[in-house]
């Protein structure tokens, strides 16, 4: 059970791993650390808002805590002594709780410092994480970009993998109607089999095409040969022809010299 246990875990987390966009979970990151700056901020709403709630408090008991002494100056003028330390006692009494909550007072502004300045903290931490998660996402989709292009160039993606075995078996195809082509057109040379369009040739049209295409060969090796011949042949027709010329024209010559000498 341990090990299946550890097989499936491995495996989940494999499938995870390979569905996990980094991009994403930064993002993700980002925006919990947001929604915890905002509760931050929130409490520091809220304490500031007790704050000055108790600052209120503190202003109405300074308030009551005048009157009274008033009220007891003017009961002590007019003889009523009992009432000026009647309201002498409330006098005290409100100064207690001025005193409770001024230390209250003292309490929460010391809270709403350290929550402001914590808020501060937070907030140069998100900033510098928003830059930082920028730059990583830039960062990787650049190399994702980079990876594909060179995938598409090596035909190792899928994308072009798909496209080179399309090519591929194009190419396959091709050569194998070539070669059944060429097969057949050997089989109806050889008359194994029959041409059904009528234009086939007996056996004796084929013995004949076969001889005329010796005899085009030979005919041509006789043109090749009479046309060597013939060059040899040309000069030396050359040679005997100037001789003959020479011969026909010697007794004008002669005659000529003749005529000079009379």
């Amino acid at each position: 059970m341990k090990r299946m246990g550890m097989i499936f875990r491995a495996k989940a987390n494999k499938a995870l791993d390979r569905a996990e966009d980094p991009r994403e979970t930064l993002d993700y990151s980002y925006q919990k650390q947001l929604e915890l700056l905002q509760k931050v901020r929130r409490g520091v709403a809220d304490v500031a808002t007790s704050r000055k709630r108790l600052e209120l408090q503190l202003s109405q008991l300074g308030g009551q805590s005048t009157k009274l002494e008033e009220q007891g100056r003017k009961a002590l003028a007019l003889g009523r002594e009992d009432l000026a330390r009647e309201a002498l006692s409330r006098k005290a009494a409100l100064q207690q709780q001025v005193s409770d909550l001024e230390t209250q007072h003292q309490t929460l502004q010391g809270e709403e410092e350290k929550l402001t300045l914590a808020a501060q903290r937070l907030q140069a931490k998100v900033d510098a994480f928003r830059t930082k998660k920028e730059t990583i996402k830039a960062t990787y989709t650049a190399a994702q970009a980079q990876t594909r292009i060179a995938e598409s160039f090596s035909g190792i993606s899928e994308e072009m993998g798909d496209v080179g075995l399309a090519v591929q078996r194009a190419e396959d195809k091709t050569a194998q109607l070539q070669a059944r082509a060429g097969a057949i057109d050997e089989l109806l040379a050889s008359g194994a089999l029959d041409d059904q369009s009528g234009t086939a040739k007996d056996d004796i049209a084929t013995e004949l095409d076969r001889i005329s295409g010796g005899s085009d060969v030979e005919l041509e090796l006789q043109r090749m040969k009479a046309e060597l011949a013939g060059g040899s042949s040309s000069s030396q027709q050359a040679i005997e022809g100037g001789s003959q010329q020479g011969d026909a024209q010697g007794p004008n010559f002669k005659k000529a010299d003749t005529t000079d000498q009379g």
